[in-house]
Parts: structure tokens; C-alpha cells; sequence
């Protein structure tokens, strides 16, 4: 009892806690160890001579004005004891100068070598401020353009080539060369990501700089603005992000000259919703923020013998232009188009008016929980702004909702200026966390990553990126021997982690390429069951597209271990075959949902992804746990934030509506007017199943009503009301 006594002293003296800092040892680190040291104490048999002797004249001189021992001559060996449990201590300094993130600009020495000049193209969607940075690319000696998407560098790609530019097309899966010798052509378009900071260019673009901000892929523009080795830098996007760009390129000593460019065509914002689908036109686009509503939309569309397009994110890129194609084509049928907010970038579309849905989107907050919050005024704007695109049959543009309470709160939120870009993302590379990993051979990846992030330091125009994704995929390949650099690069693979069949399949690329056995093409099909069919319900295309990423991480694999992914040839001809196939079930999407459905009428479980339809009610204010539960170390930047009142209260009256809104909808009429409503039921239908009841009825084919059937009905009853 006395020992514990006088260790919790030494625990809560401060002069302990302060050399416990000044060793490497924070709150947390230092309340750690103590718990350690202390069942060390407590429980070992067998503890140091010298400990022993220490603690044994701290208790035996309690209480004495002359004391032989004293608390704090313990300090010596609960610092050896966390060093041994914590052996990042016994390097700190080292680890502290490798995580040192305070000036990115000197990652880039060649870079740093030339004065670049930095001309920033501002502008709202659809002014044109992309179209005069590529016709400089177009006409300088060489060229790069580095962009968000795979969609947008194969545009680029094909303009290029079309106007006699020889250009190559570089993405994380796919190399295209202009040149048919293979020979690398001086122009390059690619996915930002891919972007070399190593090859000097006349001129780089860098397309929709405000990403930088991004939580997940900010880290790849700040590595482009600050690291591409080009004469002249062309950035495009949106004006909020003037001013960071600027003080970065102060610290670089380099200026900016800013471009403003004003919208080509105007856009409206109506002064009344859309209220039913009755009331769509031709060039309408539904913007929804869940996949379900999509599935529940079009078939409604389609009951009021309609058709309709559809794009959404995980759709294959051959897919969705396939759809745009439909949609914008004057002799198609296809008039009417419902997408998610992936038609924000990439896509030219014949818009004439865009419809949101709703104006709630699921977020990922600071906790790495997903919430579903407002969408922000850049959001609106990105979306809302593909209307009356320049040059399309539509002169002017318009925008409203798809329910009459969204639509004040909307014209809020376009009212708004775009909050500024305040801080740019970057990333632990490769050959820091290898020097991490020197000093602490035995941690693993993710633990190294964990340790790297709270060590590092970063000024206020940074921000460290969430690396759950990477963390996730780290726990996830642990078991597995791998070197570390092998390791680094199936952790930045680029894959959806809610996807259960690409998670399981790089699982399995992982320990076959342990064992040094090469993924081959046979391997491959066996383990997708390729060839496949055309999906009969919407669990089979949701399981398609899931293959269909499965064949992109195979690719994206194959450019950085060529030999142990060789058939990447063979997998393109099949990715492409699959996505034919894709189309097939994307343009019968209707008669899946409708095979779905019956599936579930039957009792057999339909595995689609988030709820399966989405009702207006659930998309209310809710904070759910991520799959996996994982926590964000992350701390956002100020650009990230909205304001919490304006929120709180534009949620609360979201909420009072949707309350309305279901009353309306739900809460009067037959079952009947309920499933014409929502597009489930025709009137032929509907005629159609009188008639037969009436028929049955009149046979007497289901029998006179019973008193037992009367009890039975009852019994239900009398459980629903329980």
C-alpha cells in the first residue's frame, strides 16, 4: 500500500510531468507508461536491485525531515521502462525532423530551380475559364493537364489529338500513347495523381484547384502547384480559392496573375418547385445524393411512359458516357436525365433545367462518422450551373427543387459567396514513412502512420489528409509478409472499402503476390466467374460494377508491379466487354428495380447498397457510425467548416418539412392513390387488377369469408398494434 501511495504521487507531481515532455512523453503518452510502470511494480517478482532499493528508502523514509530517497529519483527508470514499451522515445528528435511538414516547397529542388510563372483562371462553372488554359496547352511546345477525373483527362486526351496535338493519355490504370512506336508524346493528359514532378513542361494546367481543400485528395494539387516543373502553371477553378494560392506561391517567390471570367449563358432560380414528376420537361436533370433514389426515381419516371437516363459514381466511365450520349441526343427518345452529383465535373450535358431532389447530402464529419448535412454553396453551385451549358441547344439555364419547402433554403445557399480555400492538403509519402520504419522496425504500417501524423508539424496553410483509407487497408493486409514499400502501395490502391468483393479480392492479390506467384488472367476470371451475364436485378449490377473496380485495381496494380500483374492487356478487353454489359443493365434499370422488388415480395434478400428506397423522412439530420467504426485523426481546415447556426437551423426547418412532406404523402389516400403516386401502380394497372378481383370474387374463388379467418385477421391485427 505504501509503494502504491507514493507511485500515484509521483504520477501527479508536475515536475515529473514536465520532464516526461521534455522526453517525448505527452499527456497521453506519459499517463500511458505510468500505467505500465506501475503494474511493473506491482506485479513483477523479479524487479531491478537498484528499482528496489530506491523504492524500499522512499517508503521506509516517509514521513522523515532527512530523507534518503525521494519520489522523483524514480523519473530514471519510468523513463527506461517507457522507452522500452514506446521506443520511438529513444529517437524522437529523428522522427520529429522526418514528420517536419512546415515547408513543402523545398520537397521540390527542381521546381524550385525555375521561375515559373502562375496565371490563375477564375470562374463559375461554365465560363470558360478551363477552355482558355487549354488552348495555351494546345499551342505550347509540351504540355500537361492534370485533372480530377479519368473522364476529363480522356476529354483532353481527345481534343488534343483531334486538333493535331499529339498527346498521351496517363491515369492510375490506363497508359495511351499518341505515338504508335509507344514513344511518349510532349503532351501529357492525366489524372492529378499521376501528374510527374520531374519532367519540365512549357505549360501544366491544373483543373478545379479549390479541391486542394479536399479531406481525402487535397494532398495530390498541393503536390502539383507547388512540385510540376513547368514554365508557365495555368490553374482553373473557383475564385474562393485566390487567396490561398497566392501565400502559397509567396513562400515559392512566385507571383499570380488572376483571370476573372463571368458565366456565358444565365442561369434562373426558379420561384417554384417542381412539386410532381408530371410536371418534367424535356432537357429536366433530377440531381438526387443516394443511388436509391435514383433506382426510385426512374422507375417512376419511366411508369409515366417516359424514359430516362441515369449516372451515378460507381457507374463504369464507358457507362456514363454512354448515358450522356442518350440524353444529349436531339433524335433519342430520352429526354429526361436523374444523376447524382457526379455530374458535377466531366460530363457535357444538354441541360435545361437542374431539379435537386433534396438538398441534403451524406457528409463524412471530423470523426470520420457520415452525417447527413446541407449541401454548401460550392456544391450548389457546381451542380446547379451544368444548365445552359455554352454551346448546347440551351441558351439559358435553370434551377429549382423537387419539393416546394427546399426551395427558399436553396436560393440561401446559392446566394451565398463561396467560403475561401483556407488550407492545403498533403501526405506522408513513401520515403518518409521508410525512414519512419528505420527507426521503428517493429511497428507496423499503420502504426507507423498513426505516429507520423501526431508527430507532425504543419503551418496554418496545411492540413494533414484523413488517411483512414489508407489505415483500413494497412490492418487489413497486416498478417501478410510483404516488404514495406510493396505495403505502401497496396494501401494507396484506390478503392471503395465499402465494397466487401474488392476489399476480399485485394486481400487475395496481397498474399498471391507474398508468395511471389504472378496474378494471371485465368486467376483472375476464376476468381470474378468471368464471363458474366446481364444482371436480372439491381444486387447483380451493384455486384457487376463492383467487378468492374475489381478489374481497375488489377490494372492500377499491373503499371507499378508489371510482373507480377502481367495480362493487364487481356483484363482492358474484358473490363471493356463488362462495361457493354453494364449498359445493357443500366438501360433496362427499371425492369431490375421491378425484379428486385418482386424478389423481396417473395422473401429472398436484395443486398443493395444504403436503404433500398431511400423515403424523404430518413434523409433527416443523423449521425451514423462509418462501416468499419474507424475514428479521423484528421483535424479539418477552416475551409471545410459551414456555419453551425446557419445549419442548425436550416436542418430543423429541413426537418418540420420533411414532417409535412411524409404527412402529405403518407398520411392520406388509399394504397391505391399512394402507389400511383410514387409511380409503382398504372391506372391500366390498377383497371386491370379491379377487374380481376372482381372476376375472382364473383367465382368465388377465395370462398366466403370465415369466422376464423375473421379471428386470424384479428390476431394481425392486434400484433401490428403491439
Amino acid at each position: 500500500g505504501e509503494v502504491l501511495k507514493n507511485l500515484n504521487k509521483f504520477y501527479k507531481r508536475k515536475e515529473i510531468q514536465r520532464l516526461g515532455a521534455e522526453n517525448g512523453l505527452d499527456a497521453r503518452l506519459f499517463h500511458q507508461a505510468f500505467i505500465s510502470f506501475r503494474k511493473y511494480i506491482m506485479e513483477s517478482s523479479s524487479v531491478s536491485a537498484d528499482l528496489h532499493i530506491i523504492l524500499n528508502d522512499i517508503c521506509c523514509d516517509a514521513g522523515k525531515v532527512c530523507l534518503l530517497g525521494h519520489v522523483d529519483d524514480l523519473f530514471p527508470f519510468f523513463l527506461r521502462h517507457a522507452k522500452q514499451i514506446f521506443p520511438m522515445l529513444d529517437c524522437m528528435d529523428d522522427l520529429r525532423k522526418i514528420s517536419d511538414l512546415r515547408l513543402p516547397p523545398n520537397w521540390y529542388p527542381e521546381a524550385r530551380a525555375i521561375q515559373r510563372k502562375i496565371i490563375f483562371h477564375a470562374g463559375p462553372t461554365n465560363s470558360g475559364k478551363t477552355y482558355h488554359a487549354i488552348q495555351r496547352f494546345l499551342s505550347a511546345k509540351s504540355g500537361i493537364y492534370c485533372g480530377p477525373l479519368k473522364l476529363l483527362a480522356h476529354e483532353i486526351f481527345q481534343k488534343s489529338n483531334d486538333a493535331n496535338v499529339p498527346c498521351d493519355l496517363v491515369t492510375g490504370e490506363e497508359r495511351v500513347y499518341a505515338n504508335e512506336d509507344a514513344r511518349q508524346a510532349p503532351h501529357i493528359a492525366c489524372t492529378i495523381e499521376m501528374c510527374s514532378t520531374n519532367t519540365p513542361y512549357e505549360v501544366a494546367v491544373i483543373d478545379e484547384i479549390q479541391m486542394i481543400r479536399d479531406p481525402a485528395r487535397g494532398w495530390a494539387w498541393t503536390r502539383a502547384l507547388l512540385g510540376l516543373c513547368a514554365e508557365e502553371i495555368h490553374v482553373c477553378g473557383e475564385a474562393a480559392a485566390i487567396e490561398l494560392v497566392t501565400e502559397l506561391m509567396y513562400t515559392t517567390g512566385e507571383e499570380v496573375e488572376v483571370r476573372n471570367y463571368e458565366r456565358l449563358t444565365p442561369l434562373t432560380v426558379l420561384d417554384y418547385a417542381l412539386d410532381s414528376l408530371d410536371n418534367l420537361r424535356p432537357g429536366d436533370c433530377i440531381v438526387c445524393f443516394s443511388k436509391n433514389d435514383i433506382y426510385s426515381l426512374s422507375r417512376q419516371i419511366e411508369a409515366r411512359g417516359l424514359e430516362c437516363a441515369v449516372i451515378y459514381g460507381s457507374l463504369p466511365p464507358g457507362t456514363k458516357l454512354e448515358q450522356a450520349k442518350k440524353f444529349n441526343d436531339p433524335d433519342d427518345p430520352c429526354k429526361i436525365l436523374v444523376a447524382t452529383d457526379a455530374i458535377g465535373m466531366g460530363l457535357n450535358l444538354c441541360i435545361k433545367r437542374v431539379i435537386f431532389n433534396s438538398i441534403v447530402k451524406p457528409t463524412i464529419n471530423e470523426k470520420g462518422e457520415k452525417e447527413i448535412d446541407l449541401i454548401t454553396t460550392s456544391q450548389a453551385l457546381q451542380i446547379a450551373g451544368r444548365a445552359g451549358r455554352y454551346g448546347s441547344s440551351f441558351k439559358q439555364g435553370e434551377v429549382t427543387t423537387m419539393h416546394q419547402d427546399d426551395l427558399a433554403q436553396l436560393k440561401e445557399i446559392l446566394s451565398e459567396s463561396v467560403r475561401p480555400v483556407k488550407a492545403a492538403g498533403l501526405h506522408p509519402t513513401a520515403e518518409q514513412i521508410e525512414m519512419f520504419a528505420y527507426h521503428l522496425p517493429d511497428a507496423t504500417l499503420s502504426n507507423l502512420i498513426d505516429i507520423f501524423v501526431s508527430l507532425s508539424q504543419v503551418d496554418g496553410l496545411y492540413f494533414v489528409c484523413n488517411i483512414d483509407d489508407f489505415k483500413f487497408l494497412a490492418d487489413m493486409i497486416q498478417h501478410i509478409p510483404l516488404n514495406l514499400r510493396s505495403r505502401y502501395v497496396f494501401c494507396t490502391a484506390p478503392l471503395n472499402r465499402k465494397e466487401p468483393f474488392v476489399c476480399t479480392t485485394l486481400l487475395k492479390f496481397a498474399r498471391q503476390f507474398s508468395r511471389n506467384d504472378p496474378l494471371t488472367f485465368d486467376w483472375l476470371c476464376r476468381h470474378t466467374k468471368w464471363p458474366l451475364a446481364p444482371p436480372k436485378n439491381i444486387k447483380e449490377l451493384v455486384h457487376l460494377e463492383a467487378v468492374h473496380d475489381v478489374f481497375d485495381l488489377y490494372l492500377w496494380l499491373s503499371y507499378r508491379f508489371m510482373d507480377m500483374f502481367p495480362d493487364a492487356a487481356l483484363v482492358r478487353d474484358i473490363q471493356k466487354k463488362l462495361d457493354n454489359i453494364i449498359q445493357i443493365g443500366v438501360c433496362n434499370i427499371t425492369r431490375l428495380i421491378r425484379a428486385s422488388q418482386s424478389t423481396a415480395v417473395s422473401g429472398a434478400a436484395v443486398a443493395v447498397s444504403e436503404e433500398f428506397p431511400l423515403p424523404r423522412t430518413k434523409r433527416d439530420t443523423r449521425v451514423m457510425s462509418d462501416l468499419e467504426g474507424a475514428k479521423s485523426t484528421i483535424q479539418f481546415p477552416a475551409a471545410m467548416e459551414v456555419s453551425g447556426e446557419r445549419r442548425a437551423k436550416s436542418l430543423k426547418a429541413y426537418r418540420s418539412a420533411a414532417r409535412r412532406e411524409d404527412l402529405k404523402t403518407h398520411g392520406r389516400g388509399s394504397l391505391a392513390d399512394r402507389l400511383l403516386r410514387e409511380g409503382l401502380l398504372t391506372q391500366e394497372m390498377l383497371r386491370q387488377l379491379e377487374s380481376e378481383w372482381q372476376v375472382q370474387h364473383r367465382d368465388g374463388r377465395y370462398g366466403p369469408s370465415t369466422k376464423r379467418d375473421d379471428q386470424n385477421s384479428s390476431k394481425e391485427t392486434g400484433k401490428k398494434k403491439k
